[in-house]
């Protein structure tokens, strides 16, 4: 990120922030609560026998205190989230060792999605479900043992914000990965990505009963851009666009999905925030400060294509950097997408996040 939009930023965030009472700073909503897979996952994984980890340099060398878990150099897009509602960034539930948080919990895990078979080629992950069957302990078991009543319960939670960001990994990790996954002969890929659609709607159905209103859910970015899959196979072009063809059909139905819950689920609001978005400062790097938009900032496994190499030195001008491993952003590409769907309606719709905690 170049100085001017650093210092846009700044200025935005001053502008939005939650206000100070008596010297504390009063949220703007009571909690907030991730979901999903590693682009929100804090540590979870941490804790799992998985090789899909990020608690090591170079990860985290722009963040405050290293590396915790987080698949990036720096903050998260529900890290700057958290920052513009006035909370603290929600802790791994699986940190947390049977504690409760009352300001929000990260349930997300590296390399997990939508079906339970997402990722399990690399270890142990939380798929969604699981991470919802936590979510709904903490409801049913912590939260009444911290809240007055069962009204108080559920007025917390309807004011409380949901960030899910999922089904990247059903692809990379199942329906692509076609030499441990034999899903693509088992569905066309219009035909799998309503089966996940379908499957999303049952969890998101989950989560209304269990209390959530306000739930922002992130589309998949255009995946047949990222090095694994443009840096391996023959195309012409900067990506793979029968890959990216292939995810368009989750992406086309999940806008209908978000509406239609919307509409029949009485006082819940369902906000689509637009991933693919981010197509754009990748085929216009210079327009958002970036210099390169094609190889990731850390010296990454596989020719530049996988996670970070343990301790090695990353680039010296991350915030020049679209990507910072073979499949995750940079801090300055989720700064961007957090404070588009802050303000304005060009990345979250319906509604921004503004918007949906004054509902």
């Amino acid at each position: 990120m170049n100085i001017i939009m650093s210092l846009l930023l700044f200025i935005f965030l001053y502008l939005i922030s939650p206000k100070i009472i008596c010297g504390s700073i009063v949220p703007l909503a009571p909690a907030l609560y991730l979901f999903g897979d590693s682009l929100l996952d804090s540590g979870n994984n941490n804790f799992l026998p998985t090789i899909a980890k990020a608690n090591y340099l170079p990860y985290g060398s722009n963040f405050a205190i290293g590396p915790t878990g987080r698949f990036t150099n720096g903050r998260t897009v529900a890290d700057f989230i958290a920052e513009y509602l006035g909370l603290p960034y929600p802790p791994p539930y699986l940190s947390l060792k049977g504690r409760i948080s009352l300001s929000g919990i990260n349930y997300a895990s590296g390399s997990c999605g939508i079906l339970p078979e997402t990722g399990n080629i690399l270890g142990k992950c939380i798929t969604l479900s699981e991470q919802i069957n936590l979510f709904e302990r903490t409801v049913e078991t912590n939260l009444g043992e911290k809240l007055k009543n069962r009204n108080e319960v559920s007025d917390y939670l309807s004011k409380s914000i949901y960030l899910v960001a999922v089904g990247s990994n059903d692809y990379i990790n199942n329906y692509l990965a076609t030499k441990y996954y034999d899903t693509s002969k088992l569905y066309q890929p219009h035909i799998f990505a309503q089966l996940l659609i379908h499957k999303l709607s049952e969890q998101f159905q989950r989560l209304y009963k269990l209390g959530a209103r306000k739930i922002v859910m992130f589309g998949i970015g255009p995946i047949g851009c990222t090095p694994p899959i443009s840096k391996t196979q023959l195309h012409k072009g900067d990506c793979l666009e029968e890959t990216n063809q292939i995810v368009s059909y989750f992406n086309e139905r999940l806008p209908s999905l978000l509406s239609n819950l919307t509409f029949t689920l009485p006082h819940s609001s369902f906000v689509l925030g637009h991933a693919y978005s981010i197509l754009d400062a990748f085929t216009n790097p210079s327009t958002y400060g970036l210099t390169d938009a094609k190889s990731p900032c850390c010296n990454a496994l596989e020719n530049g294509t996988a996670a970070c190499i343990p301790l090695t030195k990353p680039c010296m001008n991350p915030f020049e950097h679209f990507f910072w491993d073979g499949y995750h952003l940079t801090e300055a590409m989720y700064s961007y997408i957090a404070s588009a769907c802050l303000n304005g309606n060009k990345v979250c719709t319906p509604l921004n996040i503004q918007e949906l905690v004054k509902l």
